[in-house]
């Protein structure tokens, strides 16, 4: 089989990996997509809650909070240019009870150190005027927040990216890399197998990220990493919800528990919750019903019986498994791994849509 050559290519084609390739093609580099489903954006990135997050969890100096908020702004300043519809509606964080005020604080003063801007602790009855069908004690104010249409983002960005030169190959699952000296060579697999010589590959193959590092001939094993699956189910609400902002409890272990968003048109879906699996796995149980109405409940109390209706479900790649403590974003590249040209994006769970093109810049510095 002979050996095709390009300068740059990228594996995957969800938001990361195409915010990737239009960074790579604007930087004048000749650049290849190779998405193994049918079309772009399949798998995490549309089976998300579309949020803008604003940069509030994260350990401070962590790539997941510095990436979060340079790419928040730039997200909302290029959503601007380019018209891909968006809000930056806001968000509040609901403490259910005295005890829980104190949580709100931590995350008031860790979002500060964060950079992620001033928050707003309001008492229950100013949470109560701004969203009457809210309880609580009281609630922390992120305007910041925002929720994005996720295709018409990912559209934009393969434009771009296109536009810059950039091709794009659906069907062409990757399943492994020979990393040479000179050149790494790609093993494409589908109806049409093929051999590339790439000078520089960008791993941002979501799910299958870990797979494609650990089936690189020439990396040592410490840089392909064991992924842990957490699926999150989300519950659509029937009806309207009495809410303009979305609604968040305080965080949880492993999630941010089961918060209410809205899309663009005003649906309200709750989710994600937490739900370990051995592998990505999408359906949807109706028996989980109970149990999110439980956890709404302590925010809205109306919430009427029977309102919720199965949505789908999206699966969070860990760098950790259950009781792990939660891990950040790993962006190995040249000065990790010792292999020039190389960058595996691994673990880019939430707030990876947020980040994406903060996740582009810092692979295209890695890259040099």
């Amino acid at each position: 089989m002979s050996i095709e050559r390009v300068d740059s290519v990228v594996i995957g084609a969800g938001v990361v990996g195409l915010a990737c390739a239009r960074a790579l093609a604007l930087a004048g580099r000749e650049v290849l997509i190779l998405e193994a489903e049918n079309t772009f954006g399949t798998g995490i990135s549309s089976r998300n809650s579309e949020v803008i997050h604003a940069g509030l969890y994260y350990p401070p100096g962590s790539l997941k909070a510095r990436l979060c908020v340079a790419g928040r702004d730039a997200l909302y300043a290029y959503c601007a240019t380019r018209a891909i519809p968006h809000r930056r509606c806001g968000k509040l964080i609901v403490a259910a009870s005295d005890g829980q005020i104190g949580r709100l604080e931590q995350i008031r003063n860790n979002a500060l150190a964060c950079g992620a801007g001033e928050l707003e602790l309001l008492d229950g009855d100013v949470m109560r005027w701004l969203e009457p069908a809210l309880a609580g004690a009281a609630a922390l104010d992120s305007p910041a927040t925002g929720i994005v249409d996720s295709h018409a983002l990912m559209l934009a960005l393969l434009a771009d990216a296109e536009h810059a030169g950039a091709q794009f190959a659906s069907h062409a699952p990757v399943d492994g890399l020979e990393l040479g000296s000179a050149a790494i060579t790609l093993s494409v697999g589908g109806v049409e197998p093929m051999r590339l010589a790439a000078r520089q590959v960008v791993n941002a193959a979501g799910l299958g990220a870990a797979r494609i590092a650990s089936a690189s001939r020439g990396l040592d094993p410490a840089f392909a990493p064991t992924l842990a699956y957490a699926k999150g189910n989300y519950f659509m609400l029937q009806g309207r919800a009495p809410f303009s902002r979305l609604i968040y409890p305080v965080p949880e272990a492993a999630g941010l528990g089961v918060h209410l968003t809205l899309d663009l048109a005003g649906q309200a879906r709750f989710g994600p919750d937490v739900e370990w699996t051995e592998s990505p796995e999408y359906s949807v149980s109706a028996d989980r019903a109970k149990a999110f109405a439980e956890a709404i409940r302590h925010y809205w109390p109306a919430l009427p019986d029977g309102a919720l209706q199965p949505g789908y479900a999206g699966v969070r790649p860990k760098l950790g498994g259950p009781g792990d403590a939660a891990a950040d974003f790993r962006i190995d590249g040249p000065a990790e791994h010792g292999h020039p040209g190389l960058v595996n994006l691994l673990g880019i769970e939430s707030p990876g849509l947020t980040a994406c093109l903060a996740i582009a810049d810092e692979v295209l510095r890695r890259l040099g």
